[in-house]
């Protein structure tokens, strides 16, 4: 076993969050099923992360309930949960002293939000060195309000303003910054498929 699945942030506080209706992958918890189930057939670590904010009075913050994995998705025996409250999965955890302990040299990265604790956790994993495959499919995010909009838009005014930046769009411009730099990018086919077979690199 040399390669961990890192399953980042799916969890009931984005669905019970303002932002859920306008997700770019409704049905993320599915396609992430799809990667755990064939990370286990290949026989790799699945190690879970959640995402908490304590104190805030947030869909992160543990009083609320909803910092819990989003169903159909549950953990195994075995398989390590972790939680974070910095946006990358490392710096607040111990998940590289877990990845070395394992002797773990790749990860595949999915999960909440597309470009930020995702993309985040790729650049930082392989700056230490891992090799690391973003499946862009088994993630999601949402919207982002351009910086100078007033805060406490409510979904149609975020949707509505010329000035937001798509879901799509940044999609795009994560792989765009990853591929080739930071990460491989690849689909859930790829990921779940014979060991030997070639993931390609798409810009």
């Amino acid at each position: 076993m040399t390669r961990a699945l890192l399953v980042i942030d799916v969890q009931e506080s984005f669905r019970q969050g303002p932002l859920w209706p306008a997700i770019s992958n409704p049905g993320i918890a599915s396609d992430v099923a799809r990667l755990v189930d064939g990370a286990r057939a290949n026989g790799d670590l699945v190690v879970w992360v959640l995402h908490s904010e304590p104190g805030s009075g947030t869909t992160f913050d543990p009083a609320s309930g909803h910092v819990r994995y989003l169903g159909p998705l549950e953990p195994r025996a075995g398989e390590p949960q972790l939680t974070k409250t910095s946006h990358n999965a490392f710096t607040t955890t111990n998940l590289q002293q877990l990845l070395t302990q394992r002797g773990i040299t790749e990860v595949v990265v999915c999960g909440i939000r597309t470009e930020q604790c995702c993309e985040t956790t790729a650049r930082v994993a392989s700056d230490l060195g891992y090799r690391v495959t973003f499946v862009t499919e088994a993630t999601a995010t949402n919207p982002i309000a351009h910086r100078d909009a007033p805060a406490g838009q409510t979904v149609e005014q975020l949707l509505a303003d010329p000035r937001t930046l798509s879901a799509s769009a940044v999609i795009e411009r994560t792989e765009y910054a990853l591929a080739g730099r930071f990460a491989t990018i690849a689909t859930i086919a790829e990921v779940t498929g014979a060991r030997g077979a070639a993931i390609l690199t798409r810009s």
